[in-house]
């Protein structure tokens, strides 16, 4: 098949706003949509500015199901991927703005990469690929 992408995520989150402080106001993320919807939820969705891939979707949980999966939407792996174009200049912002680091910067053959948590426990990989 071609003319496929993966272009939303489902984030499961437990405020709106909270999550969108985070990745708008911390990862500088852009929200490209905040549209509500019946019974108090609402359609939020956020990237990465000028960044090409897949957008998330924050949805905030609705039941006791969804809530004691927030944060560990993947089992304890890391689920998620950041792709900067600079490391350096990144991994300083994001920690400058609070962003809990789990372990120092490594250098790998793909790239540097550190791993980061959000608020909800979620971790991700920033990452800046090595040049091929």
């Amino acid at each position: 098949m071609s003319g496929q992408s993966v272009f939303l995520v489902t984030l499961l989150v437990d405020d709106y706003d909270r999550a969108k402080a985070f990745y708008g106001d911390v990862l500088g993320f852009e929200c490209v949509e905040d549209t509500p919807l019946p019974d108090g939820k609402r359609w939020v969705v956020v990237k990465p500015k000028g960044g090409q891939g897949a957008a998330l979707l924050l949805a905030q949980s609705a039941n006791d199901r969804q809530k004691a999966a927030i944060g560990n939407q993947t089992g304890g792996r890391v689920g998620f991927f950041l792709k900067t174009d600079n490391f350096a200049r990144d991994h300083a912002a994001m920690l400058a703005s609070g962003v809990r680091f789990l372990e120092e910067p490594r250098h790998e053959v793909y790239g540097t990469v550190a791993v980061f948590s959000d608020p909800y426990g979620n971790t991700w990989d920033l990452i800046e690929h090595a040049p091929r």
